[in-house]
């Protein structure tokens, strides 16, 4: 039992120690607000670090080691087939998570942040209640909401020893048989890496096709090179029953009204995230949340309490980490009365499949949606020299510009060493770019680069590595 309750004063506290939270606490202390960042966990870093971005990426380096190995028989290099040795490839990956972790410590502490481990609760305007080894009041002039979010669970396995991303990260084993339930980003680059790793995996996913969200041409892509390494992709079908088993579990599938039964060591539910707004007090702040349990906020990350700001999965918009980190700079600046908001025309998304996906901008899908006129100009990876040293010509960057100006409007593309490219193609976004502002940038040859090059040349009507369209 906690006896008594310890409280301060802070101008600015943060609830969040992701990145949205240590950044919004680094930018603030750095433009001279007195912080104090608090977390749940006995380390920082969120989500992304802890159990998110960077393990999944260690992952799908191992995987990529383990199919590049495979491969390198094309270029006459054999190797025998790879021996996983799992408490290496674990210390590999804990050992990138506590480097990094001990970083954002360092970073925090040179600032002077105060950092405060325990779960925190509003209790009023300007009250903070923090529980943890120490009960501590603390109360704030100003306060951010970086709280993230979490895996969302189904019903059917509340009760069931199943996976979330959160566990299958952790690989506690390569299970023989996986059922992924859930074909978005984190179930599609998951599978892929159990596949890698020795597992027999089966995709179930809802919707009619895999990676929703993206644009069906550049899925495609992955969905013919993932399917040489799944076991199994069920589309427009839903989960309608799932039970233990003596091997595992058995999961129960009505894909066009006939079900049948799948079973497997494993069952990894990756059907989205639910941001963490419940049970952190924001009704004591005269606060709401959308029908996503996400808190509205103005372009300053504002919400409609002045002093509290709200920013990364907890506000609406896309649940990645570099939008709560731009996020996360705008509240720090806005309340330190620097005149910043949140108006970038672009926000990268990238999806570590194999081949990787990656877009900016608008989508012709979004495009479709509210009726915009728009141009698509693609640019092959099989006609780049780079794509051909690498052994991997499957693939194609993709120009959205507006018909009547030659404004770059969105960047698509798909194949290797998309995460890289596609920073180039928002800069370019951002800096409100034409299609000649690209065609007169001098690309390196041979680059992956260049297919940004080559995909400008083909909407301008000038291509060069491939033949013009017809009528041209």
């Amino acid at each position: 039992m906690v006896m008594g309750t310890l409280r301060e004063e802070a101008e600015l506290a943060i609830v969040g120690g992701g990145p949205g939270g240590y950044v919004a606490a680094i930018r603030a202390a750095d433009l001279g607000r007195e912080v104090v960042l608090i977390d749940e966990r006995t380390r920082l870093g969120g989500v992304c670090l802890l159990e998110g971005c960077i393990p999944s990426k260690a992952l799908i380096h191992a995987a990529g080691l383990i199919d590049a190995a495979r491969e390198a028989k094309a270029v006459g290099l054999e190797f025998a087939p790879p021996k996983l040795d799992l408490g290496v490839l674990r210390q590999f990956v804990h050992g990138v998570i506590a480097t990094m972790a001990k970083g954002i410590d360092g970073l925090l502490q040179k600032r002077g942040v105060e950092v405060i481990h325990g779960r925190a609760r509003f209790t009023g305007p300007r009250t903070l209640l923090v529980e943890g080894e120490h009960q501590s009041t603390i109360e704030f002039r100003n306060a951010i909401v970086a709280t993230g979010s979490r895996p969302t669970r189904i019903p059917l396995a509340e009760e069931l020893p199943v996976w979330t991303s959160t566990e299958a990260l952790g690989i506690p084993e390569i299970p023989s048989r996986l059922i992924v339930v859930g074909g978005g980003y984190i179930g599609l680059e998951l599978g892929q890496v159990y596949a890698a790793l020795g597992s027999k995996v089966t995709i179930v996913e809802f919707a009619p096709r895999l990676l929703p969200g993206a644009d069906p041409d550049l899925v495609e892509v992955v969905v013919r090179r993932a399917k040489q390494g799944l076991a199994g992709m069920l589309v427009e079908s839903k989960v309608v029953g799932m039970e233990r088993t003596a091997a595992g579990l058995a999961v129960t599938v009505e894909h066009e009204g006939q079900r049948q039964t799948l079973e497997a060591e494993r069952v990894l539910i990756a059907v989205g995230r639910t941001p963490n707004t419940d049970a952190i007090g924001l009704e004591t702040l005269g606060l709401s949340v959308d029908a996503q349990k996400r808190i509205p906020v103005t372009d300053e990350c504002r919400t409609s309490a002045p002093h509290v700001f709200a920013i990364g999965d907890a506000v609406p918009g896309p649940m990645l980490a570099h939008k709560a980190s731009r996020e996360a700079k705008i509240a720090a600046e806005v309340l330190s009365q620097h005149k910043s908001a949140f108006d970038n025309r672009a926000i990268p998304a990238v999806v570590y499949t194999d081949p990787e996906i990656a877009w900016a901008g608008l989508t012709e899908r979004e495009a479709l949606e509210r009726s915009v006129p728009i141009k698509v100009s693609r640019f092959p990876l099989r006609a780049l020299g780079r794509a051909w040293t690498l052994g991997r010509t499957e693939g194609f960057v993709k120009m959205i510009t507006a018909p009547d100006t030659s404004l770059l409007l969105g960047v698509g593309m798909v194949g290797p060493q998309a995460s890289e490219l596609i920073a180039e193609a928002t800069l370019a976004l951002e800096m409100g770019a034409t299609l000649e502002d690209i065609l007169v940038t001098i690309h390196p040859h041979p680059s992956m680069s260049e297919a940004i090059l080559e995909a400008a040349e083909v909407a301008a009507g000038s291509p060069v590595h491939i033949n013009p369209a017809k009528g041209r």
